[in-house]
């Protein structure tokens, strides 16, 4: 579904992700870790049109996104949340998933916004103001509810249980591990914490430096000696 190949993003002199090869399928749940700093977030923005690479392909679903904006990425099926939750203000939580769903699809379906809120357990504040009625638990379910409002083929979640406390973040993990059946989407999710990505994820790919140093499974993954250096401040080689 998803291939990078040898994908670098620099900012002037900076090379925030440095020829990264990735390969992505429709059934991957895919754990995307390393330290701050590492390049993650760029690799998510360079991979939805945020950020246009330095140099590298994007393939997704056997077509060349490299120079196609956001909104094409998105009606393709790259979906993706943002680490700091952003509910578009003035607007109902129902009225965010209709912006994002023609946005993401070109047309509204009430049926579909209807399916997505009882599964984020929206419902009961689709009628709300989303920007100033919601707890924080809310605006990260309403983050991830935006984006399968578009119909992901692969969705693109950036720390979605950051800042989250102990029962927000076991709501969340039920959540997540039925989304991907449910809505058969492949997922990559950037998140710090190990023992999460671990239950989440039957992969993990690690970026240190801008550089993939490990792909595979979160057991092999986390007990590779480059991966435990890159964590515990080891200079880079």
């Amino acid at each position: 579904m998803l291939q990078l190949e040898n994908l670098s993003v620099c900012f002037g002199g900076l090379t925030a992700v440095n020829a990264v090869t990735l390969s992505v399928g429709t059934h991957d749940v895919v754990g995307l870790v390393g330290p701050n700093g590492a390049g993650k977030t760029t690799l998510f923005n360079a991979i939805s049109g945020l950020v246009r690479p330095t140099s590298g392909r994007i393939t997704f679903d056997e077509t060349d996104v490299l120079g196609a904006p956001m909104y094409k990425r998105a009606r393709m099926g790259i979906g993706r949340t943002f680490q700091i939750p952003q509910p578009m203000h003035e607007l109902t939580v129902r009225e965010n998933l209709m912006v994002a769903q023609r946005f993401g699809t070109g047309s509204v379906d009430q049926k579909k916004i209807d399916e997505i809120l009882d599964f984020t357990s929206l419902a009961s504040k689709a009628g709300r103001n989303a920007s100033t009625d919601l707890a924080l638990t809310e605006l990260k379910a309403l983050e991830v509810a935006k984006a399968l409002a578009t119909n992901p083929k692969l969705l693109l979640l950036d720390e979605v249980l950051a800042g989250l406390e102990t029962t927000g973040k076991r709501h969340f993990m039920s959540m997540l591990k039925n989304l991907h059946e449910k809505f058969s989407v492949g997922i990559i999710i950037i998140e710090h914490d190990i023992e999460t990505i671990s239950n989440l994820c039957q992969r993990v790919v690690v970026l240190n430096f801008g550089e993939l140093i490990a792909d595979g499974t979160p057991d092999a993954v986390f007990n590779d000696p480059a991966v435990i250096k890159s964590y515990t401040g080891g200079a880079h080689a």
